[in-house]
């Protein structure tokens, strides 16, 4: 148990406040060992005032015209870009990813915000004359109440991002619970949100661990719920917020396979592939997991990228020459070197060792690139989400088996293909299960205006992050059948509503 020393706050009622939880959870810079900061795990009772005070602001909130609802998110956007350094300086210290890493993290919150400023003309519902004779009908979207947002320890500025703006902008409130492991970035935000003139209880902030997150998923009040993170949490989402009776998208795990063809530009497919694997450290959804090298590609691939992992410079985050930080923990740092060893006893040969890097000696949670050969379908290196700067190497004969090893997988998040074969990029599109798919890409992040999730175990949920989807998801649909009756005059209808 820690101390109340530089507690993170609550914020509620349009200001901060401190949480009355006498339990805290250490917020620890992961370049350094140091404790910064202290988050409050809050208890049931904090979480439903909060609830309560979100539900009361709803009532007036939703009876904004949109084009009044959007103005703070005009504000917002301003503010995010001039308080962007010292948001992205937090993350790093807090996260330990590298700043240009950070800056980019933000800088795809900030397009959530750009796009749901259109609210005005997403949000439009549909109009249709005489669809019988003499009856109208139209359909509106209509608010639903509070939601909340669950967001995980790796993208503390984006990823809520992908959630409240749209939630807001369509007429509800939220409720957000940052990972309790990276709170600083969202205080500051939080301050921002202060400033861009919500109403209060509009966006709320709770901090707490699982106790938050069970209570958010069994709270009468609580509509739907919107989270990020592994495959086992986000189905104990689902299920459990689904048996509530809520909207759910729980956006899981991956282990994301890159294929290179032999027609691919060697040199830059492979600095491409080491951007998306290593970027940062690896923990990522989107991140490059294994490779595969299709016939002569492989050997090719193999050298040119033993040859430029020489370049990646591991250390402090705010260091303008490091190009990859460390790992979130030691815990995480741990788990990844014995996943790393587990391959090795399964086969697969380290021929790049991050457990001998020279960061390994330093008080953070560093770990060098780590690159395994010879990896084999079904073993650990080739299914499990490692979640670190580990690469994997896999050899096939062709495009169909490699489609065929990566649909093997129960995760279909992300998976890319390098090629300069226009027929080849359209026929592996078409055939990979996964539901993001890059073609010379290694990270294929669809833009805010378009939707994001994967499939299979990578997603719970029927609707998509971010988006159209997002209208979707925080609106209930609702169609109005209308027929006026004139003074004097015969009426009549389709025989289906005679017979009804």
């Amino acid at each position: 148990m820690t101390n109340q020393l530089n507690a993170v706050q609550n914020f509620f009622d349009g200001k901060f406040s401190d949480a009355k939880t006498k339990r805290f959870t250490p917020v620890v810079n992961p370049s350094n060992g140091e404790v910064i900061a202290n988050t409050p795990m809050c208890e049931l009772d904090e979480l439903d005032i909060v609830v309560k005070k979100a539900q009361e602001a709803y009532g007036e909130w939703s009876k904004l015209p949109v084009v009044d609802r959007v103005q703070p998110l005009y504000r917002m956007k301003e503010l995010l870009e001039k308080n962007s350094d010292e948001i992205a300086r937090l993350l790093v210290l807090e996260n330990g990813k590298t700043f240009k890493e950070a800056k980019g993290d933000l800088l795809r919150g900030l397009q959530m915000v750009e796009v749901a400023c259109g609210m005005p003309s997403l949000i439009m519902g549909e109009f249709q004359s005489d669809v019988a004779r003499g009856i109208d009908s139209h359909m509106n979207r209509r608010s639903m109440g509070v939601f909340a947002c669950i967001g995980p320890f790796n993208f503390p500025a984006m990823i809520p991002f992908w959630f409240w703006p749209f939630a807001v902008a369509c007429g509800n409130t939220m409720v957000i619970k940052p990972s309790e492991r990276v709170p600083l970035t969202q205080v500051k935000i939080f301050e921002l949100i202060q400033k861009a003139g919500f109403p209060p209880n509009v966006l709320n902030m709770v901090h707490g661990g699982k106790e938050i997150v069970n209570g958010m998923l069994e709270h009468p009040l609580i509509k739907g719920i919107s989270f990020v993170g592994s495959t086992p949490v986000a189905k104990h989402i689902y299920t459990t917020g689904a048996k509530n009776g809520k909207r759910v998208q729980a956006l899981g795990g991956a282990k994301n396979y890159m294929v290179i063809l032999p027609d691919a530009p060697i040199e830059k497919s492979v600095q491409t592939m080491i951007d998306s694997c290593l970027g940062c450290a690896g923990e990522r959804c989107l991140a490059g997991s294994v490779l595969i090298g299709v016939g002569p590609a492989y050997d090719k691939m193999k050298v040119e990228l033993l040859s430029q992992l020489k370049n990646i410079k591991v250390g402090d985050g705010l260091n303008p020459e490091t190009s990859m930080g460390p790992v979130i923990s030691a815990e995480a740092k741990e788990r990844i070197v014995a996943d790393i060893e587990q391959s090795i006893r399964e086969g697969a040969k380290v021929i790049l060792d991050g457990r001998e890097h020279p960061s390994m000696k330093s008080k953070g949670f560093f770990l060098g690139p780590t690159v395994l050969d010879q990896v084999k379908p079904g073993t650990l290196a080739a299914t499990k989400e490692i979640f670190g700067p580990v690469i994997s190497l896999m050899k096939v004969n062709s495009m169909d088996e490699a489609i065929e090893v990566i649909n093997q997988s129960n995760y279909a998040n992300t998976t890319s293909l390098f090629t300069s074969n226009g027929g080849a990029a359209r026929d592996f599109a078409n055939k990979v299960d996964p539901a993001m798919v890059g073609i010379n890409l290694g990270v294929p992040a669809p833009m805010a205006f378009f939707s994001f999730g994967g499939s299979k175990d990578s997603f719970f949920g029927d609707i998509k992050a971010h988006g159209k989807g997002s209208i979707e998801f925080f609106t209930e649909k609702v169609t109005v059948m209308t027929r006026w009756f004139h003074e004097g005059v015969k009426e009549s209808v389709s025989p289906q509503w005679d017979q009804n």
